[in-house]
């Protein structure tokens, strides 16, 4: 599907078809390229190929209901962003969607320019980009027997995939896309907290502890992320270490 102007690619989980037909004519007028399924059974199929900016998934589907499909996708997927819908009065529905990594919720009935916001605002702070890379030069990053793809976070050893919280690979990616460079706490804060989170500063700290138990040799003398004190984290690439300590 070819993107508009705006870079904006919306994928709408959803059986009910006037709801998709009005968010369709809507997200039209607004310049996003809109797209939408009504059922989850094959949506991870769907999201690689058309590999849209963000999903919005329904909770009650026929089939394949939306925290089932929720999970599939994040068991190997951790990087596309995915706003729940409700229309259920229990919490508990949406705090277990939440935990399961969706990045926000909006419950029915609501307005279309709410869910455009909440669409902004969680690209925003995941640092999600509206249109999302194929596999550029530089996608791949190697340390090790490791491989970090960046474009769709992944992380494998030994070719293959590591079991990894979705946090910790936002924080990842991001660290490694920016090697040598100091990435504050406060930025990599707004990852955990783009996925429904509400993270603090021990929260961050937790987080580089359980990253560095995966990708160091030595968790206690870590050489791939380091702490820059009073300013935050930086990725040293392998190399860049052994001149270091050398």
């Amino acid at each position: 599907m070819p993107l508009t102007k705006s870079g904006l690619h919306v994928l709408l989980v959803d059986d009910d078809e006037a709801l998709c037909h009005m968010l369709g004519s809507f997200f039209a007028s607004r310049g996003v390229a809109f797209t939408a399924v009504h059922c989850a059974d094959h949506l991870d199929s769907t999201i690689e190929t058309l590999r849209p900016s963000i999903v919005v998934l329904d909770l009650m589907l026929p089939g394949v209901d939306g925290l089932t499909a929720l999970k599939r996708l994040r068991e190997h997927d951790a990087a596309t962003p995915v706003i729940l819908l409700t229309a259920l009065t229990d919490e508990t529905e949406r705090i277990i969607g939440l935990e399961m990594g969706a990045d926000d919720y909006v419950s029915k009935p609501f307005l279309p320019r709410e869910l455009l916001a909440r669409i902004h605002a969680v690209l925003r702070y995941s640092g999600a980009q509206t249109v999302r890379p194929t596999g550029p030069a530089g996608d791949c990053i190697r340390f090790g027997d490791f491989a970090l793809t960046l474009s769709r976070p992944a992380l494998t050893k030994a070719g293959e995939r590591v079991k990894i919280g979705p946090g910790e690979l936002q924080i990842l990616a991001r660290l490694a896309a920016r090697p040598m460079e100091v990435i504050s706490g406060d930025a990599l804060r707004q990852l955990l907290e783009g996925r429904g989170g509400s993270a603090c500063n021990k929260s961050i700290y937790v987080a580089i502890l359980r990253l560095r138990r995966i990708v160091e040799i030595d968790p206690d003398k870590p050489r791939l992320i380091q702490t820059v004190r009073t300013r935050g984290y930086m990725f040293v690439p392998e190399q860049a270490a052994d001149e270091k300590i050398a």
